[in-house]
């Protein structure tokens, strides 16, 4: 073992699509810090942030019916819609900065243009579906959406979808043409070069065993080399943990108090590829419908459109799984041991509290192909067995933390922890993760380097014009910022799709 410490500004634990995120924004405001980054495995982007471990879906609200809730009175609750799309926004002007200023190339390397559907069938879904549209459409940021229960023109829209469908239940979709497949891998992979370049220490192979905090203030971390086999320690004044289901360990071992009483619960997805490119091209587009009764928010079922290895895929899903692990490479123990004195009662509320969830896991773990089959067919009528292959994706860990609303909540959705003097912070949670990336790293800036914002402000708002406005606010500056993202990725084109 090695007993000498290695002296770095920041350290990031773990190579995925935050750290990356991270890394980058403090390269273009703080170039002369020195960034170290640790990763398990052999090469970034290997867990959540792959491509075959995510649905890919720039998240911006336009399809996925989760983020806009029916409330008592029948209207419906757009605001973290609103949010959202937002947020994605703020991702769509750093990646334009980036390719603007030749940090990444060949924007349609990670990014296309796909249509964003959501698809309902059913008299009362039909008119929910309605309803949404209604709200969606008044909204600037939601500009160019359509809503049919035409059938003619569903046929024009999807006709894997509606070829065959046999039943006369009511069936209607909404469409926007400015929705994006991102290949969050890929982009992983391009940022992580890009952070090589800039002399940015990429460890990979190196699992961090253990942090603590020295007596000056500066916090050890402990990383075991799998290369050598030796244990090194290194000492950092801030330390951002990005290891997806890994965090919630490390954020423990951290020993803030602001870790305390918070625990983990392990979802993985299952999703059906399709091995006949025949059918692959009959589908343009991805399109959500509406999660079943007592299933978990993140289970909406979905029919996505894929560039994945610069080839048009198709994938539907996803089907709930369960494994104790936290992480796809992770631990059969990992759940077993989260659970700490200070959370054991949180995670017991939640056990007691979530028995529908736990009812449907278990439920989705014991379904056969055929009945997963069965599930594909409520989107494509004809779909054969032989044409589809179960993929397993990647491990999710949804946080579990004490609220108002009572013990043991579950929260769906990405939070981030921080120390109260900022030193370091951790990233925990699921969905929309990476598609929000870039604004989350920001609140992670602000909130651990606040007596840095003001002088790194003309910085951020070369990077991201809207910084610190609302662009539902400034429907003149939505416009132009839709219009010049669009151009710089590559969006606007529509013959780049490949055929």
């Amino acid at each position: 073992m090695s007993n000498r410490e290695i002296k770095t500004d920041v350290i990031l634990i773990g190579a995925g699509i935050m750290s990356a995120t991270l890394g980058t924004l403090l390269k273009e405001l703080v170039p002369e810090w020195e960034i170290t980054v640790f990763e398990k495995l052999g090469s970034a982007g290997e867990e959540s942030s792959n491509e075959w471990n995510n649905a890919g879906t720039g998240h911006a609200a336009l399809c996925e019916l989760n983020y806009t809730n029916e409330k008592p009175d029948g209207s419906v609750d757009i605001s973290k819609a609103i949010k959202v799309n937002e947020q994605f926004q703020v991702s769509m002007q750093f990646w334009s900065y980036l390719v603007n200023s030749k940090l990444i190339q060949n924007p349609n390397d990670f990014i296309m243009p796909l249509p964003h559907m959501s698809l309902v069938q059913g008299e009362e879904n039909v008119e929910f579906l309605k309803r949404r549209f209604e709200a969606l459409s008044n909204n600037p940021l939601f500009h160019g959406m359509e809503f049919t229960k035409d059938p003619k023109k569903l046929m024009e829209w999807v006709p894997l979808i509606m070829q065959d469908r046999k039943d006369n239940e009511p069936i209607a979709a909404t469409k926007i043409d400015s929705g994006t497949d991102v290949n969050f891998g890929a982009l992983t992979r391009m940022l992580f070069n890009h952070l090589e370049n800039k002399n940015v220490k990429i460890k990979y192979q190196h699992n961090v065993e253990d942090i603590k905090r020295n007596s000056d203030g500066l916090w050890e971390v402990k990383v075991h080399d799998d290369t050598v086999g030796e244990v090194e320690r290194y000492t950092a004044k801030f330390v951002f943990i990005g290891g997806g289901g890994g965090s919630l360990h490390l954020l423990q071992k951290s020993g803030i108090p602001e870790g305390k009483n918070i625990g983990g619960f392990p979802v993985s997805g299952i999703f059906m590829a399709c091995k006949n490119q025949e059918v692959v091209e009959q589908h343009h587009a991805k399109v959500y419908g509406k999660a079943k009764v007592g299933a978990p928010p993140m289970s909406v079922p979905h029919l996505d459109t894929r560039y994945i290895d610069n080839k048009k895929a198709l994938l539907f899903g996803p089907f709930a799984g369960f494994s104790p692990k936290f992480l796809k490479n992770g631990s059969l123990l990992d759940l077993v041991t989260s659970v700490k004195p200070n959370n054991v009662l949180t995670m017991l509320a939640a056990g007691a509290k979530e028995m529908s969830l736990t009812k449907y896991l278990i439920e989705q773990v014991m379904l056969s192909k055929e009945q997963r089959m069965e599930e594909l067919r409520e989107f494509i009528p004809n779909a054969k067995s032989e044409d589809w292959e179960l993929v397993v994706a990647g491990q999710r860990v949804q946080v579990i933390k004490d609220t108002p609303d009572g013990m043991g909540t579950l929260q769906f959705g990405t939070e981030v922890i921080t120390a109260s003097d900022g030193s370091i912070a951790a990233l925990l949670g699921a969905s929309p993760g990476a598609s929000t990336a870039v604004h989350v790293m920001l609140e992670v800036i602000e909130k651990c380097f606040p007596q840095h914002v003001k002088e790194w402000e003309g910085k951020i708002k070369e990077m991201i014009p809207s910084y610190g406005l609302s662009l539902m606010e400034n429907p003149e500056l939505l416009r132009e910022i839709h219009k010049s993202t669009a151009e710089t990725l590559g969006l606007t084109e529509k013959e780049l799709v490949f055929n």
